[in-house]
Protein backbone atom coordinates (compact mmCIF):
# COMPACT_ATOMS: atom_id res chain seq x y z
CA UNK A 1 0.00 0.00 0.00
CA UNK A 2 1.36 3.34 -0.76
CA UNK A 3 1.39 6.03 1.45
CA UNK A 4 -0.44 8.90 0.84
CA UNK A 5 0.90 12.41 -0.20
CA UNK A 6 1.17 15.27 2.86
CA UNK A 7 -0.95 17.91 2.41
CA UNK A 8 0.03 21.24 2.47
CA UNK A 9 -1.13 21.67 5.84
CA UNK A 10 0.79 18.88 7.28
CA UNK A 11 3.81 20.35 5.51
CA UNK A 12 3.15 23.84 6.87
CA UNK A 13 2.57 22.24 10.60
CA UNK A 14 5.29 20.04 10.89
CA UNK A 15 7.88 22.45 9.44
CA UNK A 16 6.95 24.83 12.70
CA UNK A 17 6.61 22.87 14.55
CA UNK A 18 10.15 21.80 14.23
CA UNK A 19 11.73 25.26 13.76
CA UNK A 20 9.95 26.80 16.70
CA UNK A 21 10.44 23.48 18.87
CA UNK A 22 13.97 23.57 17.86
CA UNK A 23 14.49 27.30 19.46
CA UNK A 24 12.61 26.60 22.03
CA UNK A 25 14.41 23.89 23.71
CA UNK A 26 17.60 25.05 22.77
CA UNK A 27 16.97 28.09 24.59
CA UNK A 28 15.31 27.02 27.38
CA UNK A 29 18.39 24.13 28.11
CA UNK A 30 20.86 26.46 27.45
CA UNK A 31 22.79 23.34 25.62
CA UNK A 32 26.39 23.90 24.12
CA UNK A 33 27.58 20.50 23.52
CA UNK A 34 26.97 18.50 20.30
CA UNK A 35 25.63 16.00 21.86
CA UNK A 36 22.55 17.68 23.33
CA UNK A 37 21.79 20.23 20.62
CA UNK A 38 21.56 16.58 18.16
CA UNK A 39 19.36 15.65 21.03
CA UNK A 40 17.10 18.82 20.79
CA UNK A 41 17.38 18.16 17.07
CA UNK A 42 15.70 14.43 17.36
CA UNK A 43 13.26 15.74 19.67
CA UNK A 44 12.34 18.26 17.47
CA UNK A 45 11.79 16.55 14.51
CA UNK A 46 9.89 14.03 16.25
CA UNK A 47 7.72 16.40 17.46
CA UNK A 48 7.45 17.75 13.82
CA UNK A 49 6.23 14.77 12.43
CA UNK A 50 4.05 13.96 15.49
CA UNK A 51 2.09 17.19 14.83
CA UNK A 52 2.16 16.93 11.22
CA UNK A 53 0.27 13.10 11.40
CA UNK A 54 -1.99 14.55 13.33
CA UNK A 55 -3.21 17.28 11.20
CA UNK A 56 -5.70 15.55 8.66
CA UNK A 57 -7.85 13.73 11.80
CA UNK A 58 -9.87 16.29 12.47
CA UNK A 59 -10.60 17.80 8.64
CA UNK A 60 -10.83 14.27 7.29
CA UNK A 61 -13.49 12.51 9.14
CA UNK A 62 -15.81 12.05 6.65
CA UNK A 63 -16.21 14.36 3.29
CA UNK A 64 -19.03 16.64 3.53
CA UNK A 65 -22.33 15.47 0.73
CA UNK A 66 -22.71 17.66 -2.25
CA UNK A 67 -25.90 18.65 -3.11
CA UNK A 68 -26.98 17.37 -6.88
CA UNK A 69 -30.03 18.54 -8.40
CA UNK A 70 -31.99 15.77 -10.34
CA UNK A 71 -31.12 15.49 -13.87
CA UNK A 72 -33.30 17.26 -16.25
CA UNK A 73 -35.09 15.29 -18.98
CA UNK A 74 -33.23 16.94 -22.90
CA UNK A 75 -35.90 19.74 -24.24
CA UNK A 76 -37.44 18.56 -27.02
CA UNK A 77 -37.49 21.29 -30.13
CA UNK A 78 -39.67 21.09 -33.30
CA UNK A 79 -38.29 22.44 -36.17
CA UNK A 80 -40.34 22.34 -38.68
CA UNK A 81 -38.94 21.49 -42.05
CA UNK A 82 -39.11 23.95 -45.26
CA UNK A 83 -41.06 21.11 -47.14
CA UNK A 84 -44.04 20.89 -44.47
CA UNK A 85 -43.56 25.65 -43.73
CA UNK A 86 -44.52 25.85 -48.18
CA UNK A 87 -47.46 23.11 -47.14
CA UNK A 88 -48.77 24.66 -44.84
CA UNK A 89 -48.67 27.85 -47.04
CA UNK A 90 -50.49 26.48 -49.70
CA UNK A 91 -53.25 25.55 -47.10
CA UNK A 92 -53.95 27.99 -45.76
CA UNK A 93 -54.05 30.28 -49.39
CA UNK A 94 -56.63 27.80 -51.02
CA UNK A 95 -59.09 27.46 -47.39
CA UNK A 96 -59.20 31.64 -47.32
CA UNK A 97 -60.25 31.88 -51.66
Amino acid sequence: MAMPRPTVAQLAYGSCTVVFSTLTMLLLSQTSSGAGIALVAVVALALGLLVAMTVPLSGRTRPAPVARSAPQPPARVTVPSPAAARTREAVRERAAS
